[in-house]
């Protein structure tokens, strides 16, 4: 802390004990009034010195800086609390040691580190048994602490029980190893100390090292084991601050040193490494530092309503192809990827001081071997010096693919040589047929390649050996669909892809399982899936500027021009088949021919479906669902009796015979003719959208409404294994039907996924909706059905207007955290894509009733909706409309299109008119 400038101007000691003791000297003043005049001036303080640390933080960023002044502040605090409690309220005029107290800081205050909001850990150390002076000290020392508004992490112990507890627990023991002395007698801090490292530490340097990483290794795993997570926590996650902090505990430990920087005198680290530990820290203090005065508490989430205020404070702007926001994070993604490197780099250095004994697990091979030119040190594969990989920088790739054939991993002090030397993979090496050929075989391989990639990202080679892949490393996208980085989740997609070719998902995805052995152009396969999303980042369309990249990259892989053909199709298309199944009715024959031509082959059928599958599951855990597989296997379907020489018309006749046919047996105990009857109810597109069990449940509800001669008849169906709620909803059709149905799902807090709707051929609407509640999950509890049952007949009865209930409970709403992202209107309509209807699709930012208001609009606008697809991607709304006029017919009027598109965007952006007509008016 002497690297402090000005110490005083933070807060002066002097002066505040001073003014302490003169209001001891106040006889007027009673105990009670001068406590509470104590306590004001220590608050005070506290204040002012806050203030100015924060101060010169904000004119300097200097987070290591910030840290240090805020535990400077509170060790003098401390130091003017403990002397002014030993001095006038406990004195002693020659206190037995037993008397005495010593004020320890600990864990990261004992660092000397503390962030704005962070906790302040002490430790009262007393001799063998505790007195009572002592005890006293001690209540006095912290009901002042607390009242001041701290929040106190306090232990009080003897020396013996320190030294007992440190051998018991290793996280009292770390919390010791970081110990500070900061005020009262310093004799106990010295013995403890003396103590501690030679009862505790000394002997025990590898267990607690091993202890520390397994620690580790937990809290990844509990925080996702990645550090490419979109809101990361830049403590506790992979590559945070206690990634270092967790180093530099175990160099204390084993190097008995104060600082990292004495590593270097000792030749454990160079100098360069021990300045990119600082310089990552650093970064992560100021980031820590300005979160935490931005929320005002202890956050260490970067969660996606901070991102753009911290963005702006750190100085990141706007670039092309990339906002301020995304710059910032993908900084912080490359400085957690930093701290994974000086990991491996520190772990090196441990083990090579180990001296080849038995050090994080890895035992020791009797005999010395060699595994394709590799040597093997400790069960290990090594190169024998880093000039190895300078002589032959082919190794650096020879190296992954050896560890990815064999039981061997790659030896620390090896990925530390390669680290050190990626300047050698140059233009030569990356052109170089033979080192191609390697990495293809990496990418292909039947073992795994996602770990074999992963560590060949982690280490910068594969951004190295693939420059446009590079660019991608630690591109984040600013929205709450993505959950990975571009990098993380093209390595992931990787991973099911060969997950897939192995049948190890069978059960996941049945039909990409089945026809993997049918792909023809596998090699193409495995790099359409690492170039998908290459261009990311660049601005505009990455299908078509990833595609002009797949085009130079396929042949350098070695990929021929049929290959290299078919990657730069699948790159430029790989959207195309989830847009279509998620986006368009599987129904309309239009809609299946119009992709059938685009496809054009069953080869390319097959290698969209493998793409499209490991695109969706690789976005996140929680996007794939038993839903899109439906709509995906049924596209797949269609287009394959399409490509198979079959015409679509034909095998949509024998599905829709089938389906009778089959619901019809399921209806055997209903009479005859009033089956019969029902059979016609439908068009023939209903009986080809649902799975038989699903249609017989449809028609028992329809027999029951009409049986009892109900207006309204609607039942609810929870489906746990997509943890979704279907409503189904039978009544007269009318203008407006579908739209109050949305608004009563919106009331009662039902997020809709997705909406059918049917009219059948006597005048009745039967209307189904996929929805969940506002936490993801189905409505099953009996108290939600009975309200969601409720809402809807209260608004179907007239009785509750969703749009005035709606706007009441916006005004009393918390601030939804999509309202941070800027998602840009559109309103796109098409006339092409199916014979009979006009398709509205309608993209926005979600809100609260989105649909209703939607749906409200087109009503209004005096059309017919026939068919929705709604799909919410995060923030983001995609909602699909088949639409006819009052007529029956599509919509074709210039001027009817223009109304429509510019009624759904002033509902897309409410405050879109206000602004236009401000803009007017100045």
């Amino acid at each position: 802390m002497e690297s402090l400038k000005n110490r005083r101007k933070i807060i002066n000691r002097q002066e505040l004990q001073l003014a302490l003791e003169a209001l001891w000297d106040d006889k007027d003043l009673s105990t009670q009034k001068r406590r509470q005049q104590w306590l004001g001036l220590y608050k005070e303080a506290l204040k002012k010195g806050h203030a100015e640390v924060e101060r010169r933080f904000i004119e300097d960023q200097d987070g290591a800086k910030a840290v240090m002044g805020n535990a400077f502040v509170m060790d003098q605090v401390i130091r003017v609390l403990y002397d002014v409690t030993t001095k006038y309220l406990y004195p002693a005029s020659s206190p037995t040691m037993s008397e005495t107290v010593c004020v320890v800081a600990v864990g990261g205050y004992g660092r000397g580190e503390m962030s704005p909001q962070s906790d302040v850990d002490l430790l009262f150390l007393h001799d063998y048994k505790i007195s009572p002076r002592v005890e006293q000290i001690v209540e006095e020392m912290l009901y002042m602490l607390w009242d001041m508004g701290l929040k106190v992490g306090q232990s009080t112990r003897s020396i013996d029980e320190c030294v007992k507890q440190a051998k018991a627990d290793w996280t009292i023991c770390t919390s010791m190893l970081e110990s500070r002395y900061i005020w009262g007698e310093k004799k106990l801090y010295t013995k403890m100390a003396r103590a501690f490292n030679k009862q505790v530490m000394n002997g025990n340097e590898k267990k607690f090292m091993a202890a520390k990483l397994e620690e580790r290794d937990e809290r990844h795993k509990k925080m996702g084991d990645t550090r490419y997570v979109l809101e990361p926590n830049i403590k506790e996650g992979k590559g945070g601050l206690r990634d270092l902090h967790a180093l530099y505990w175990i160099t204390k430990s084993l190097y008995k040193v104060k600082d990292i920087s004495e590593l270097v005198l000792q030749k454990k680290l160079t100098q360069k490494e021990v300045d990119r530990f600082k310089k990552a820290q650093q970064y992560l203090w100021t980031l820590r530092c300005h979160l935490h005065y931005l929320t005002k508490r202890s956050e260490d989430r970067l969660t996606f309503d901070v991102q753009p205020e911290l963005a702006l404070r750190m100085g990141y702007k706007n670039h092309a192809g990339a906002s301020g926001v995304e710059r910032f994070m993908k900084h912080y993604f490359l400085v957690a990827k930093e701290v994974g490197d000086l990991t491996r780099i520190f772990l090196s250095a441990f083990e090579a001081s180990a001296q080849k004994r038995r050090v994080l697990g890895v035992p020791l091979n009797m005999f010395k071997k060699e595994v394709e030119g590799f040597k093997i040190d400790t069960g290990r594969l090594a190169v024998a010096s880093g000039k190895v990989l300078e002589e032959s920088p082919i190794d650096m790739l020879r190296i992954f693919r050896v560890f990815q054939q064999t039981d061997y991993d790659i030896h620390p002090r090896t990925i530390r040589s390669i680290t050190r030397r990626l300047n050698v993979i140059n233009k030569d090496l990356q052109n170089d047929p033979e080192a191609n050929r390697i990495f293809l075989e990496i990418l292909t391989a039947k073992e795994n390649p996602e770990v074999t990639l992963r560590m060949m990202n982690e280490c910068g080679v594969l951004g190295r050996f693939l420059p446009d892949f590079g660019r991608v490393v630690a591109q984040m996208q600013y929205d709450m669909y993505h959950v990975y980085t571009t990098d993380e989740h093209t390595i992931r997609a990787i991973g099911i892809m060969n997950m897939i070719e192995q049948g190890e998902l069978i059960d996941d995805h049945p039909v990409a399982s089945k026809i993997f052995d049918k792909v023809i152009s596998k090699d193409a396969l495995y790099v359409a899936v690492l170039l998908h999303d290459i261009a990311k980042g660049r601005g505009g369309d990455h299908s078509v500027l990833g595609a002009e990249v797949a085009e130079e990259v396929c042949p350098r892989l070695g990929l021929n021009e049929e290959q290299t053909q078919t990657v730069i199709w699948l790159v430029r298309e790989h959207l195309l088949m989830s847009n279509t199944a998620f986006k368009r009715d599987l129904d309309d024959p239009k809609t299946i021919e119009d992709f059938a031509s685009k496809v054009q082959s069953l080869e390319r059928l097959r290698l969209l479906l493998c793409l499209t599958v490991v695109d969706i599951r690789a976005v996140g855990p929680n996007v794939w669902n038993n839903w899109k597989a439906t709509l995906l296997r049924d596209l797949y379907n269609r287009t394959e009796d399409i490509l198979s020489g079959g015409l679509e018309t034909e095998g949509r006749d024998k599905r829709i015979e089938g389906a009778k046919a089959a619901l019809a047996e399921k209806l055997n105990h209903w009479p005859e003719e009033y089956r019969n009857e029902y059979l016609n109810y439908g068009v023939d597109s209903y009986y080809l959208s649902y799975p038989t069990d699903e249609l017989a449940r449809q028609a028992e509800i329809v027999k029951e409404a009409e049986d009892h001669e109900s207006p309204l008849t609607f039942r609810v169906s929870v489906d746990e294994e997509n943890a979704v709620t279907i409503v189904t909803v039978f009544a007269g059709d009318h203008p407006g039907l579908f739209s109050r149905l949305a608004g009563a799902m919106a009331v009662s807090g039902a997020t809709i996924l997705n909406a059918r709707i049917h009219t059948f051929t006597h005048g009745m609407a039967l209307d189904n909706f996929w929805v969940q509640d506002l936490d993801g999950q189905a409505f099953s509890e009996p108290r939600k059905i009975v309200r969601l049952e409720e809402t809807i007949r209260r608004v179907l009865s007239g009785e509750l207007r969703p749009l005035e209930e709606l706007g009441r409970r916006a005004k009393n709403a918390l601030k939804d955290r999509r309202d941070i992202f800027t998602v840009p209107p559109r309103v796109l309509i098409d006339n092409k894509g199916s014979e009979t209807f006009t398709i509205i699709e309608v993209n926005g930012r979600d809100r609260a009733g989105i649909l209703f208001d939607l749906t409200s609009a087109i009503t209004r606008l005096g059309l017919q909706i026939r068919k929705s697809k709604i799909s919410t991607f995060g923030e983001e709304v995609v909602d699909v409309f088949y639409v006819k006029d009052v007529f029956g017919m599509k919509i074709e009027h210039k001027g009817k299109l223009d109304q429509i598109r510019e009624t759904l965007l002033d509902v897309l952006e409410p405050d879109r008119k206000n602004d236009a007509s401000k803009q007017l008016a100045s």
